[in-house]
């Protein structure tokens, strides 16, 4: 366990030291923490680059994709050098560069229900840069099982929403979305497009919410509300939302088949 930080990450990390809510007591508890993202695309690119350079011990990476040329445009992990490599292996090879203070574990492959509880249960904090909608649930129900805080965003054309789920104290996304929309009731951003600016800011929010929890910043988390950006307009809009008692994922009937399994 670190106790005191070296002369050289006391350097690195200066400027968000000398923050007064934040200070070298919740740096030690981020160089101590492990995170995982889930994506290394348009929101998993800027959340896992904040989470490197803010110095998150572990960093786990997943995802099973190759880069190609049209992921570019919002993928700021990857290169034109990149295309055809793995986006683990390529994401990797950035953020250590950028960091090679804190260890890096990646993931090659989907998630899927066979992996998610063994790869979950390693991490502190879940970022769901996903883009499909079962993934997304996916996520949320492994997560809130485990009791794994976690932040879930969505993008699409010049909009974008995220919120933070806090397992057995916030409602969750399956509180909100009781099941994924049938197929083609809604288009993603490979249907639909994406402006690439607006991965960025959401990716930037939901690494801001990941360091706020591991570093012990978590008395105001984006718990209980989703938060959406209008690009288009520049507007944020905040909604209140609540726990919902029957949630398949969090209701009483859920949490009491959780608590006699454990």
């Amino acid at each position: 366990m670190t106790t005191r930080l070296s002369q050289d990450e006391i350097e690195r990390y200066s400027r968000q030291i000398m923050i007064p809510d934040f200070g070298g007591k919740s740096q030690i508890r981020l160089s101590e923490s492990k995170a995982l993202v889930i994506g290394a695309g348009g929101l998993g690119s800027p959340a896992a680059f904040y989470l490197a350079a803010a110095g998150v011990g572990l960093l786990g990476l997943i995802d099973g994709d190759r880069v190609e040329l049209s992921n570019l445009q919002r993928q700021i992990l990857h290169t034109t050098q990149d295309i055809g490599r793995e986006k683990v292996a390529s994401a990797k090879e950035k953020l250590a560069g950028l960091n090679p203070e804190i260890a890096i574990k990646i993931y090659p492959t989907r998630l899927q229900p066979e992996n998610a509880p063994e790869i979950f249960a390693a991490y502190d904090f879940i970022v769901d840069g996903s883009d499909n909608f079962d993934t997304k649930f996916l996520v949320n129900d492994t997560a809130v099982s485990l009791g794994k805080a976690f932040s879930h965003a969505g993008i699409v054309r010049l909009h974008g929403q995220t919120m933070t789920v806090v397992p057995r104290k916030s409602a969750c996304y399956r509180c909100v979305f009781q099941e994924p929309p049938g197929p083609g009731e809604l288009m993603n951003c490979q249907q639909a497009g994406i402006l690439g600016a607006v991965a960025g800011v959401i990716g930037a929010i939901q690494a801001t919410e990941a360091i706020k929890y591991l570093s012990g910043m978590d008395e105001e988390l984006l718990t209980d509300r989703v938060l959406t950006y209008d690009a288009k307009t520049m507007n944020f809009r905040t909604i209140e939302i609540r726990k919902n008692p029957a949630c398949a994922a969090c209701g009483e009937k859920a949490e009491r088949r959780s608590h006699e399994l454990r």
